[in-house]
Order: structure tokens, then C-alpha cells, then sequence
């Protein structure tokens, strides 16, 4: 096996595959950061988002990223009113009620995507698309896309999170909630902010994945328990650990084929996780400890 091989084969799917990852892990990320739970209907989130995307393409016969937009709003406003619903009056109880009324929220999202547009695999468009050559390393367009707008957004949220009003606040609130409260921070905006950029982030995430792969009901809960291994993997709490988890794991999973038989591959999120709470529960850059 030749290195443009590896490269064509492991390393460049790892990198796509690592990214859509990132993006999920992302939301985990902030869920955990402010509200302090694990958000087990993240992975649903992220296949309606999909789907809705999907509706655009079907209904307006017009590109899939234009549908992305859409997806990435509506995702947000379901996230916004499944906190409203569901979470916001749980806040007082211990954190597990809330972990398990998220798995309910994914269970119904689930349910709602499969009575709409049913249980059958669909995708953005038809047909074959050739990779493009770039000095030997073969990607197709909506790969190269995925990994530009993946870092794109990671940039675009750090930003926010560092030099504006709103994502100083997030980032209060996720340091110490009470401070941050007697210090004039309007909770209920971050909280409501945060469960939108969660949502945003989901739906991005499904897109990606949909749009590299096909669409399927159960692709979000596949790909929950990666997206909780990245965000451990990089650190709880940081977006840019985010982006390294997902990237690491990608690349993990489609490596891990050259060892053993590939219906294995997707355990290898469990290993890593499993490891990393074990060794370093802070992951690599130092987060909160799930």
C-alpha cells in the first residue's frame, strides 16, 4: 500500500467523515458546556435538519445548499422550543431526568421524520460524481466543500464566542452560571442563543452527512455516539476540541479497516471514548469532565 493510497482511501474519507463529526460534536459541545447534560436527541436533531433540507430540494426543485439555510433555521427553532417544552422545567431536577426526557425528544424527532417522508434511504441528487484530481489525491467537490465550510464555521463560532457581547455571555454562563447571573447576564437569552447555534450545528452536521452519503432516519442516532467520542476526545466545552475530536475520530474509523473487517469500524468511537474517559477525562485540550 502506497502513501496516495492511504491518502485516497483512509485519510481523505477520515478527514470528510471527521468534519461532519466535528460539526455534531460542536453542539455537544455547548449543550454540556451551558446546560451541563448530555443531549441525547443531538444525533435526531441532526437527521431532521437533514430532511428538511431535503424538503426544500424536493418542493423547490432548487440546489441542496440552498435548502442548508432552511435546514439550519428550522433545526434551530426546533431545538429553541424543545428546550421550552421539554428541558426548561426540569432545570431544578437532578440532570439524569433530563438526559432521559432528551431521549424521549429524539425518539419523537425520529418518528416524525420517518411518518413524513418515510424509512427508505433518499439523497440530494442522483447519479455518479467523479472525484477531481488534485496532485494525486482524488476528492470530490461536495467532499472539498464539506471540509471548506466545516472550518469555516469553526472560525465563524469562535469569533463569535470570543469578541461579541452574546458569546461572551455563552461562555460566562458555561464558566459559572451563578456569576454570571448576579453579574447581569440574561440567562434565558444564552440559554435560548445556545439551544439555536445547537440546532444550527445539528442540522449542518446531517447535511453533510446526507449530502457525502444518502439520507436515512437512523443516520443520526448512528452517528450520536462519535460525535459524544470527538467532543470527549477534544474536551468538553471547547469548540476547537470539537474540531480536533471529530477530525481524529474520522480518521480513526476509516483507518481502523486496514486491521479489521470495516462492519466493525464504527466501534472504534467506543474504544476511543471509552479510553479517554479512562485516561484523560478533561480530554486533549483540558474541557469539563462529562
Amino acid at each position: 500500500m502506497d502513501l496516495l493510497y492511504f491518502v485516497n482511501f483512509h485519510l481523505a474519507p477520515g478527514l470528510v467523515l471527521g468534519a461532519i463529526y466535528a460539526l455534531g460534536a460542536i453542539g455537544v459541545t455547548l449543550v454540556f458546556g451551558v446546560m451541563r447534560f448530555a443531549h441525547l436527541a443531538h444525533g435526531d436533531l441532526a437527521t431532521l435538519g437533514a430532511f428538511l433540507a431535503l424538503a426544500v430540494v424536493q418542493f423547490a426543485g432548487v440546489s441542496p445548499w440552498v435548502g442548508l439555510p432552511v435546514a439550519m433555521a428550522g433545526a434551530a427553532a426546533v431545538a429553541i422550543g424543545s428546550d421550552r417544552l421539554f428541558y426548561a422545567h426540569l432545570r431544578a431536577r437532578p440532570l439524569i431526568i433530563t438526559v432521559i426526557a432528551s431521549l424521549g425528544v429524539a425518539l419523537m424527532l425520529r418518528s416524525v421524520v420517518q411518518i413524513v417522508f418515510g424509512v427508505d434511504s433518499q439523497s440530494y441528487a442522483r447519479g455518479i460524481v467523479r472525484p477531481d484530481d488534485y496532485w494525486g489525491v482524488r476528492l470530490r467537490d461536495r467532499e472539498l466543500l464539506t471540509l471548506l465550510a466545516t472550518f469555516a464555521i469553526v472560525i465563524a463560532l469562535h469569533l463569535f464566542l470570543s469578541r461579541t457581547r452574546w458569546g461572551k455571555a455563552m461562555r460566562a454562563m458555561s464558566d459559572n452560571p451563578d456569576l454570571a447571573r448576579l453579574s447581569g447576564v440574561d440567562t434565558r437569552v444564552v440559554t435560548a442563543l445556545t439551544w439555536g447555534i445547537v440546532g444550527a450545528m445539528a442540522a449542518a452536521a446531517g447535511f453533510f452527512l446526507g449530502l457525502n452519503t444518502e439520507l436515512r432516519s437512523m443516520m443520526g442516532w448512528q452517528m450520536l455516539l462519535p460525535m459524544f467520542a470527538a467532543a470527549i476526545l477534544g474536551g468538553v466545552g471547547r469548540v476547537e476540541g470539537a474540531l480536533l475530536g471529530g477530525l481524529i475520530v474520522g480518521v480513526v474509523e476509516e483507518s481502523s479497516v486496514l486491521l479489521i473487517p470495516a462492519q466493525y469500524k464504527s466501534a472504534m468511537a467506543f474504544v476511543i471514548l471509552l479510553l479517554m474517559l479512562a485516561v484523560r477525562p478533561t480530554g486533549l485540550l483540558r474541557g469539563k469532565v462529562l
